[in-house]
């Protein structure tokens, strides 16, 4: 086991558990540190998860990020909007995603900040696919700024993305396949496993305090009995990130300066 590893990197291995147990199941994975975790997991615990890397395609490896030279990807069929919606409508899939606000209930929101949905102060991308993600399939989120700007102390702005408020859901009735699974930050790895799928810590960063986490949170957070370390990083995985996955460090670039994952004393 190395010492030697950037927050970066214990995030995207930290993040790659969230697939651990699927098997053949599609992985949408939106952004360079859930990409990485779920090529990682396919190359090391998960090899039947099924993913596209952007590609029209089902591929039978991991697609590198970054510039491919002569790289061409291992294509194992087509994977059209038909097999992508059936896939779906079955519930075979997973999403990790990045919204730029979570809530207590893990409401989602991408789409406007402040103000009112007619006229918000900030308009974003829209809700695009995360109402469908979050009532079909699996979802987990990667967020790199852990702080009362993203996870706020009432409701997000924009519900694009839903949660467990019953408040919010059609007709009182919680989606079938509502499936809210892993939370992944720069401070620590959360789920929603607490009382009522309250969102609940389950390890901390080297160096992180759960006090440190709970004063960035605009909520209270639940902590789970065995809470310990978020696991480091191990040689093989490591290597696979900077052979396999991403041998031009794009990953470096994910948090400012690349700070290490052990945070120093």
């Amino acid at each position: 086991m190395s010492n030697d590893y950037s927050l970066a990197e214990l995030c995207i291995c930290a993040a790659a558990e969230a697939f651990r147990g699927e098997g053949e199941r599609l992985a949408t994975s939106i952004g360079l540190v859930p990409r990485l975790a779920a090529g990682l997991a396919k190359l090391t615990f998960e090899p039947g998860l099924m993913m596209t890397d952007g590609e029209a395609y089902l591929v039978s490896e991991p697609v590198p990020v970054g510039p491919r030279g002569e790289y061409k990807p291992k294509i194992e069929g087509l994977m059209t909007y038909e097999r992508v919606f059936d896939i779906i409508y079955k519930g075979r899939r997973q999403a990790m995603v990045t919204p730029v606000q979570v809530d207590r209930y893990g409401q989602m929101n991408i789409s406007a900040l402040g103000g009112t949905y007619e006229a918000p102060k900030t308009a974003l991308l829209g809700v695009r696919g995360y109402p469908g993600n979050t009532i079909s399939n699996a979802n987990s989120m990667f967020l790199p700024s852990h702080d009362k700007r993203t996870f706020v102390e009432g409701e997000v702005d924009m519900v694009g993305g839903i949660g467990y408020n019953p408040a919010r859901w059609p007709n009182g009735e919680q989606p079938k396949y509502l499936d809210l699974r892993l939370i992944v930050t720069n401070l620590a790895v959360m789920d929603f496993g607490g009382a009522d799928h309250a969102i609940r810590v389950v390890s901390l960063h080297p160096g992180v305090t759960f006090d440190e986490v709970q004063d960035n949170t605009g909520f209270a957070l639940q902590k789970a009995e065995d809470l310990g370390e978020t696991p480091a990083p191990t040689d093989a995985q490591l290597a696979l990130l900077a052979e396999r996955l991403d041998p031009h460090n794009l990953r470096a670039g994910v948090f400012k300066d690349n700070p290490p994952g052990r945070r120093a004393a």
